[in-house]
């Protein structure tokens, strides 16, 4: 195989709500995006470093911390409901280079280890020609096929309502139902081809890289965030 282009991508707007700033906010004494980015550049796979922003003061913190910046994204596409696709298609939209793979670093799960990050990137690349991407997931206890959601009504509907032969499914044991794996925000690698040709960002063919069951570290409040710290400082002591 040729070698390829390979880039990371951190996406970091400013507009959180559960904490302000989060983004930013100091994690094991820097700002959280920091750790995305240090790892990244240790990466021998990875070419460029790139972080994704709608603000200026991110901008710089990361190129402070030797990360490259994609022009401003607009408010449009930096809000809470913005899919992730639109970051990454205003990224490849302002490049003056299209790359072969993007690595999606989410600025949220500061805790990577090198080691995970290389062997994501090496598993994608050995099976490059049979997959569209790669996501990394942990298995959970919970099945989809007994989940719920309530609709205007007040009815309480179920969100998979066969499977195979089986009637009301929700209703048979969990050992009937293929085990469930949830995507733990760690490391996603796209195709870039997928997200130019097809507007997609994980394709048809997703390959799982499958974490420990307590691999899930994605920050989203300020009880997470404490968790993960506390965590982290706890592994090193």
């Amino acid at each position: 195989m040729t070698k390829l282009n390979i880039v990371a991508l951190i996406p970091a707007r400013s507009g959180s709500k559960g904490i302000i700033d989060k983004n930013i906010k100091h994690y094991k004494g820097i700002p959280l995006l920091v750790h995305s980015i240090q790892i990244a550049l240790k990466s021998e796979y990875i070419k460029d470093v790139y972080v994704s922003s709608d603000s200026i003061e991110y901008n710089n913190i990361a190129i402070h911390y030797g990360a490259k910046v994609t022009p401003l994204r607009h408010m449009d596409i930096s809000n809470d409901l913005s899919p992730d696709i639109d970051t990454f298609e205003h990224f490849l939209k302002n490049s003056l280079e299209i790359p072969d793979i993007i690595i999606h670093l989410r600025p949220t799960y500061p805790n990577r280890k090198l080691e995970l990050l290389n062997n994501t990137i090496e598993t994608f690349l050995n099976q490059y020609y049979d997959y569209d991407s790669l996501r990394t997931v942990v298995l959970i206890k919970k099945t989809p096929y007994k989940m719920y959601y309530i609709n205007n009504d007040n009815n309480l509907i179920p969100f998979i309502k066969e499977h195979s032969t089986l009637i009301e499914p929700y209703n048979h044991p969990r050992q009937n139902f293929p085990e469930t794996y949830l995507h733990n925000g760690c490391i996603d690698i796209i195709k870039t081809s997928i997200i130019l040709n097809d507007h997609l960002l994980s394709g048809n063919k997703i390959l799982p890289y499958i974490m420990n069951e307590d691999e899930i570290n994605d920050i989203d409040d300020i009880l997470d965030f404490h968790h993960s710290e506390n965590k982290l400082f706890s592994e090193e002591t």
